[in-house]
């Protein structure tokens, strides 16, 4: 399209010059005189001739009138596919998204693209889990899409809008919004819609932590907490740094290793046995580090005598084929 635009432009422009020119040197027209003819002309408004024109003269007005007119024509033509372009390339994108949007199920909203919000984007794709951007913002969401995620331009707080990006369908959402205020609008927003939903939230000020938990957030963090915990961390336990940073940052590293939780299955056929029987770290190189049970207790570093049961989450820590590899086998019920 800049191609077009810059031919259009140069197109016009010799012509304006050269019919000012001829007007000016054949017909003895002053210059401005000279230029309003020719562009009189080159539009068809074509009142008059300003000057009485001799022979040569409209002989050269004859190619005016040829190059002017083609120049205008093919100008408006432009213009013209260019705006149809772009408004029917709008309507279809809206479409396609909407119909993208529509297929989700089991996905997370990611309300806010900022710098939480993108970490957070990036972790959710690096896991495989469905999910789609809302930001207020035109230019994050044109971000977000560079990156070949789904995202919207919309208000995240509008009920309306988490209509529309299906939040009775999900299954948890990201309030990374830039005020606390937005954030706790939007918590009490989603769960009147979704009361089943998993919702994680940032936060700015302490105070404010105590009321996105009453609203309905099921996880709340500072990440300004976080960053000042983790760099004294690496002045403090630098070891203890570099083993989180292997744990949560794999990909960077261009490492194979990943923390993950799963799940037991009801009626799972390693229900009932103990972790010395299952063996995990000999048959498939993955470490428990925790157990929560299906009560809600948490058994850090389980002995080997530690029995799993249906319902129970295993935290455990190995390469991601070996982590779903056993995803496979723990979702197996009994024949």
């Amino acid at each position: 399209m800049k191609i077009r635009l810059a031919l259009i432009v140069t197109a016009v422009s010799v012509v304006l010059l050269v019919g000012a020119a001829g007007f000016a040197l054949i017909a003895g027209y002053p210059l401005f005189d000279a230029l309003y003819m020719t562009l009189t002309t080159m539009t068809t408004v074509g009142y008059m001739e300003i000057h009485p024109l001799d022979r040569s003269g409209r002989i050269f007005n004859v190619f005016i009138i040829i190059f002017g007119v083609s120049a205008m024509f093919f100008a408006i033509g432009v213009m013209t596919d260019f705006i149809i372009r772009l408004q029917f390339g709008e309507v279809f994108g809206k479409r396609r998204v909407r119909t993208m949007i529509g297929k989700l199920r089991d996905h997370y909203i990611v309300c806010g693209h900022g710098r939480v919000g993108r970490g957070a984007a990036n972790e959710l794709r690096r896991s495989g889990a469905s999910f789609v951007i809302v930001d207020g913002d035109p230019a994050e969401v044109e971000r977000a899409i560079k990156h070949g995620f789904l995202a919207v331009v919309a208000d995240a707080t509008s009920d309306e809008t988490l209509r529309e990006v299906g939040i009775e369908r999900a299954r948890g959402l990201i309030a990374a919004l830039r005020s606390d205020a937005d954030n706790l609008f939007l918590i009490l927003s989603a769960k009147a819609l979704n009361p089943a939903l998993k919702v994680a939230s940032r936060v700015n000020e302490e105070e404010s932590e105590a009321k996105l938990r009453r609203a309905g957030a099921d996880a709340v963090f500072r990440p300004y907490n976080t960053t000042g915990y983790r760099l004294a961390q690496a002045i403090l336990r630098p070891y203890v740094s570099e083993f989180l940073d292997l744990t949560t940052s794999t990909v960077d590293m261009g490492l194979n290793i990943a923390i993950e939780q799963v799940k037991v299955a009801d009626g799972s056929e390693f229900s009932s046995k103990s972790l010395r029987e299952l063996q995990f770290r000999r048959d498939l190189g993955v470490i428990v580090l925790a157990i929560r049970k299906a009560a809600g207790t948490m058994l850090f570093n389980p002995p080997a005598d530690a029995v799993i049961e249906s319902g129970d989450h295993l935290v455990v820590m190995g390469s991601v084929d070996h982590l779903r590899a056993l995803e496979q086998l723990m979702a197996m019920v009994k024949a």
